[in-house]
């Protein structure tokens, strides 16, 4: 009779069930992986670590208060084109979700006052910079014209698995044009094209802050791929909140799942991933229980994967190379704050970047970024107040080696240090706080099992575009990775085509 502790893995019947899927963790790549594979008839399970899902894509509910756990500017709810992936995602598994649509997706508070905000409307934005740079002009339209050629290319097809040779024959015969404009911005980063067009030393700063808001390196780091996406969708689709915050994202994935017959199980914490043979063919939790599938599909860091849940010693070569090649980015020291709704500004826009200096960009508490998501959705807290979620670089050894007295007065510091600079735009927000919670990158690992909190993988050095970033599978037989780690890297939209990527490639190989 098997032990109690691998009861779960039983059929009706007694005999040992065997998924065909596994997918380890429930962040947003993860779950679009899941919910495709269980729209194609594949049988799937979920495991999560937490008792919710969503992983940087969740949320926690205090006083009143309903949380993001990350940033609120949501690209992918488009209602057009292909790079619409949330929608896409949601729709696959027969539910959906109200969203709320943001004017602005980000007001800028930089060195030497310049202020701009980046319009939901095109040309809006262009004025608003050209006035900025009136010299520029010429090579602003150029640099933002090209960023929609790479946009075009990309809203022109499916955005399926590019390790599939019969989807990749199919897209190109359709949409022959586009492909080779993808193919031919590849290896190039942003900072690249954009001397091409401008020469002025503060605009050129401007694109790198445009860059690292998202993508955590300046442009001549970012790949134009990337960037094509984001500086012409939040255009395009837009920037759209979902109703009743980002975790309804997971929640209503988490649903969708079920509906198509998936399963999901909370505090399920994967220590190991099982081979025999060389080959992935189940995991193991924390209890103890044991779980089995054909494919098993790591939503986890690839630190976490390949130096934690399996043998750090047997990594293969290939990711010790893509390690040569890329480093974990910085984690985030975060602020969860409740104000009173008159320490706004009448015109606050709903998310903001704070910085006074461009050579300190990159450091820890360098650049500030500030989220309000009850200026798109009040429910979000109580009457009469605002939440600001404010995050900023911040480095996970720098919060190791001290006493739990000396850690909660490192974060009570570092919180008066960002009130006071918000201090700026927002005058009296620290006399108007009802509530404040700090979280360091020792929470983020804490919570959501990423590798030193990290936020995801960043070059090491300057590289050719996106042709470093690994695809799903990888060099274990069997294992398949999703998420930040893999192509075509970090954010909701980002992750979520790695989704639909991975459970393409899995579909194909299970033979659905």
């Amino acid at each position: 009779m098997p032990s109690v502790k691998k009861s779960l893995n039983l059929a009706a019947n007694g005999n040992l069930m065997e998924f065909d899927a596994i997918v380890i963790g429930s962040g947003i790549g993860g779950l679009v992986t899941a919910t495709q594979l269980a729209a194609k008839g594949a049988k799937v399970l979920v495991l999560e670590r937490y008792l919710i899902p969503g992983g940087s894509a969740g949320y926690f509910e205090r006083d009143g208060y309903r949380f993001d756990v990350g940033a609120s500017m949501i690209f992918g709810f488009g209602n057009k084109g292909t790079t619409n992936l949330l929608t896409r995602a949601l729709q696959a598994v027969n539910v959906s979700l109200e969203t709320i649509p943001d004017p602005v997706q980000i007001h800028y508070h930089l060195p030497e006052d310049l202020n701009i905000r980046v319009h939901r409307d095109y040309e809006k934005f262009l004025q608003e910079l050209i006035e900025n740079f009136p010299q520029e002009q010429h090579g602003i339209r150029q640099f933002y014209d090209e960023c929609w050629q790479v946009f075009n290319c990309l809203n022109a097809m499916d955005l399926l698995s590019l390790e599939e040779p019969r989807y990749l024959t199919r897209v190109f015969f359709q949409h022959p044009m586009a492909c080779l404009g993808l193919v031919k911005y590849l290896p190039k980063n942003v900072g690249d094209v954009a001397r091409k067009y401008i020469t002025d030393p503060t605009l050129l700063k401007f694109l790198d802050i445009e860059c690292y808001c998202w993508s955590v390196v300046p442009a001549d780091m970012t790949p134009m791929i990337n960037a094509g996406m984001v500086f012409s969708d939040r255009h395009y689709g837009g920037i759209n909140y979902p109703k009743g915050g980002v975790g309804q994202i997971a929640l209503k994935l988490v649903e969708g799942l079920e509906k198509a017959g998936g399963e999901i199980k909370y505090k399920a914490r994967v220590t190991k991933i099982i081979t025999e043979d060389g080959r992935a063919v189940g995991v193991k939790l924390a209890t103890g229980e044991e779980y089995r599938a054909k494919r098993i599909i790591s939503n986890a860091t690839r630190w976490d994967t390949f130096e934690h849940l399996l043998p750090a010693e047997e990594m293969p070569a290939t990711e010790k190379k893509w390690q040569q090649r890329y480093q974990k980015s910085p984690s985030f020291l975060s602020l969860h704050l409740g104000v009173a709704a008159d320490v706004l500004p009448l015109g606050t826009e709903c998310h903001h970047i704070v910085l006074e200096d461009w050579q300190k960009m990159e450091l820890p508490e360098g650049t500030i970024f500030v989220s309000i998501p009850t200026l798109l959705d009040p429910s979000l807290a109580p009457e009469g107040y605002h939440i600001l979620h404010v995050f900023t670089p911040s480095w996970f050894e720098d919060w190791q080696g001290m006493s739990e007295d000396e850690y909660e007065e490192k974060k009570e510091e570092a919180a008066g240090r960002i009130i006071e600079r918000l201090e700026n735009i927002f005058p009296g927000l620290d006399a108007g706080l009802d509530y404040m919670e700090v979280g360091t990158p020792r929470s983020h690992r804490r919570f959501l099992g990423r590798d030193d909190g990290t936020y995801g993988p960043i070059p090491r050095r300057k590289l050719a575009g996106l042709l470093g970033m690994p695809f799903n599978r990888t060099a274990i037989p069997g294992l398949y990775c999703v998420g930040d780690s893999t192509f075509p890297g970090q954010g909701l939209n980002a992750v979520a085509f790695s989704g639909f990527a991975c459970a393409h490639r899995v579909a194909v190989d299970l033979g659905l």
